[in-house]
């Protein structure tokens, strides 16, 4: 869990992981959102696949990147949880229906 905490700790990263909800991306369309070196971009991209929210597959000369969102929201999912938060919560109580006069 601690990787994908490190993962998540950097805008940037955070930033990739959004633009990818939207669907798969080549590392090239996603380097071009950002103002920073490629270099720069390939580390960020190598945490992301360290802490295992991102799934890479090689398509001729490209890689494109995949969310991994089952791994995000475990990981969430299990800090939350480790501060009995959601554990055991009852139910909301249903609003009584009144009646309507006609």
């Amino acid at each position: 869990m601690s990787q994908v905490f490190k993962a998540l700790s950097d805008p940037t990263r955070r930033r990739v992981l959004q633009l990818l909800r939207q669907g798969p991306m080549s590392a090239g369309e996603l380097s071009d959102q950002f103002d920073v070196s490629k270099p720069t971009m390939s580390a960020h991209f190598a945490v992301l696949k360290e802490a295992d929210l991102v799934h890479a597959e090689k398509a001729g000369k490209s890689v494109i990147y995949h969310l991994k969102l089952s791994v995000l929201e475990e990981a969430l999912l299990g800090f939350v949880h480790s501060f009995g938060v959601g554990e055991h919560t009852p139910a909301p109580m249903p609003k009584p229906k009144t009646e309507s006069a006609t």
